[in-house]
């Protein structure tokens, strides 16, 4: 992104002049809670390729998965860490067991969980608010003797009590933790709550702080970002959105959303999204939107006539100019139908190697509309035949000079 552009773009804006953000942290755990997705299973070759693209392009963290799940979990992770040059995480509860095999497993940091609210504390972990804490203090005190990073996550936090959640930060902070994760366990947080938990949370401790959002409400990403406003350091996120439910807040939203609207250089490479996106699509089973924004099938096309002839004169007329599709790895297409208009039949003959007269544009426009309204999608196949029908000259058009 140029210099300045964020600033120009929201010119008169309260964006511009409220959100101060200086640096942020993508901790990515498509390879944990993404996978943790119905239905969604990651083999080993899996992960492994995903997690060489994410390091590739400078994900700050990559959760890798739950050594203790099985001897093939274990296994990934440990190859993970060992081929990564990020940061590598693995997960663990408050069980010794599990904190073992994630500091076998070599990762560089452990994240530590434990229910915080009080319908979880008695109807998942069937325990009290004190053996928890206990729990919880030695499972942090185990990593941090290991000298590995360590993180805890009170899980649920947004749904628990406030002086509950600060007695816990408090001790597990004590205990050694260098970064307290506030989950929204069950997507019920706002962006304006989520700016003042992680205010709340920060007057309890001196780590590091670190969002997780879920997306039952589809506020994911705007929490992730209201987080990160608020002072965390880092956000959790999963590429396109995959994870428990309806999933989490989605990487490349998150980040292009830092990068381009705040102008933050966050380090990621965004020019792989797209790539990556697809990967995970198909790693995962779990199919793209067409208009999931950034790496959506629709996200830089266009079809109305208004909106093309636009973006045919200058693409910020009607996408957002401080994201282009060459940011992600995307292209811009202009999709042919029944809301098109003469620009983009135009442009479409004249890349096929037609020079159409105005008059030819306009017949061929208007079997365009009727086809996208009686048949659907217009193909290049369908324009050709229009073509033919109303005899435009198949000369090419020669950009310059023969």
């Amino acid at each position: 992104m140029s210099p300045g552009r964020g600033v120009e773009f929201f010119d008169g804006n309260e964006v511009a002049t409220v959100a101060e953000i200086d640096d942020a942290r993508i901790f990515d755990t498509t390879l944990r809670d993404g996978e943790q997705a119905a239905r969604v299973s990651f083999t080993y070759e899996d992960k492994r390729e995903i997690a060489a693209v994410l390091d590739e392009m400078g994900t700050h963290v990559i959760e890798a998965g739950f050594p203790v799940n099985s001897e093939a979990e274990f296994e990934a992770v440990h190859d993970i860490a060992g081929a990564c040059e990020t940061t590598v995480c693995g997960l663990a509860r408050v069980v010794e067991d599990d904190v073992e095999a994630a500091l076998d497993a070599g990762v560089d940091m452990v994240h530590v969980f434990a229910s915080t609210s009080d319908v979880q504390l008695a109807d998942s972990m069937h325990s009290t608010r004190d053996a928890v804490e206990r729990r919880s203090v030695e499972a942090v005190e185990r990593v941090a003797e290991a000298g590995v990073e360590c993180m805890f996550s009170p899980m649920d936090a947004t749904r628990t009590e406030p002086a509950f959640l600060a007695e816990m930060v408090e001790a597990v902070s004590s205990a050694g933790a260098d970064w307290i994760n506030i989950p929204d366990t069950v997507g019920v947080c706002t962006p304006k709550r989520m700016g003042e938990l992680v205010e709340f949370v920060g007057e309890h401790t001196d780590a590091a702080i670190d969002v997780h959002c879920h997306d039952d409400f589809g506020m994911a990403t705007a929490n992730a970002v209201a987080g990160i406003e608020a002072g965390a350091a880092q956000a959790q996120v999963s590429v396109n959105g995959i994870g428990e439910r309806a999933g989490n807040a989605a990487a490349e939203e998150v980040v292009m959303a830092l990068e381009s609207v705040y102008g933050i250089d966050t380090g990621i490479d965004t020019t792989r999204f797209v790539e990556l996106s697809s990967l995970v699509e198909s790693r995962s089973e779990v199919s793209v939107p067409r208009n999931k924004p950034v790496v959506g099938e629709n996200a830089f096309s266009h079809e109305s006539g208004i909106h093309a002839a636009g973006v045919i004169e200058n693409a910020e007329t009607f996408e957002p100019g401080v994201m282009t599709p060459e940011m992600v790895g995307a292209e811009r297409a202009f999709v042919l139908g029944k809301h098109t208009g003469t620009h983009s039949v135009r442009k479409h003959l004249r890349e096929a190697g037609y020079d159409p007269t105005d008059e030819q544009v306009r017949e061929v426009a208007t079997r365009v509309k009727s086809y996208g309204a009686t048949e659907g999608e217009v193909t290049a196949e369908v324009v050709d035949r229009f073509a033919s029908e109303v005899d435009v000259d198949r000369r090419r058009v020669h950009e310059g000079p023969i």
